[in-house]
């Protein structure tokens, strides 16, 4: 964070600004991608079957996961960035916020679920670049994906393909909600 800020702290305060809109647009994304109502992205199937042997909520999930991911991530070696920490808390409580809200609308249909995607796969994509631009460290998920890849000498995109297909079944055989929204985020 000390390259951010500079002689002039308003600039961290920009920095920390940008950082906490990326997460905020992430959640939002993720909340439509939860109430389009298709199938959750193989995360959210994790964190949801967690949600149903735990009484807790989406975005507490998503924060306990997270928590656990970067215990795991700093093992493995993964340097842990102030945005990586944040990262872990913000966007959990983000989501639960904005669901508290029903400000967004829980998809009935189909073709009203495959817009609520697209338009959540946009957000968290937009929301994303936004905080990755800051520079403080990735988010948890990720840090363990280029831990793996580095120790397994492996590709990016095989890792992240056992990571998710592991999220995914644990979450399956935990009642997590797979559907044709799984496969479309999955493959997104």
């Amino acid at each position: 964070m000390e390259k951010h800020l500079g002689k002039d702290n308003s600039w961290g305060g920009i920095v920390l600004l940008r950082l906490f809109l990326g997460f905020f647009l992430a959640s939002i994304g993720i909340v439509f991608m939860i109430n389009a109502n298709l199938g959750l992205s193989p995360w959210d199937v994790f964190h949801q079957g967690l949600t149903n042997i735990i009484n807790i909520t989406m975005g507490q999930a998503n924060i306990l996961v997270g928590i656990a991911v970067v215990i795991i991530s700093m093992f493995l070696g993964v340097k842990i960035g102030i945005g990586t920490i944040l990262n872990t808390i913000f966007i959990g409580i983000f989501i639960d916020l904005i669901t508290m809200t029903n400000l967004i609308p829980i998809s009935k249909n189909v073709f009203l679920g495959i817009i609520m995607l697209i338009i959540g796969m946009g957000f968290m994509s937009l929301g994303t670049c936004v905080y990755l631009k800051c520079e403080l460290g990735c988010g948890p998920r990720d840090g363990l994906m280029t831990a793996l890849t580095r120790i397994t000498k492996r590709p990016v995109k095989i890792i992240r393909m056992i990571i998710e297909i592991g999220a995914l079944i644990c979450g399956y055989f935990l009642g997590g909600f797979v559907g044709i929204g799984t496969v479309i985020t999955a493959v997104c």
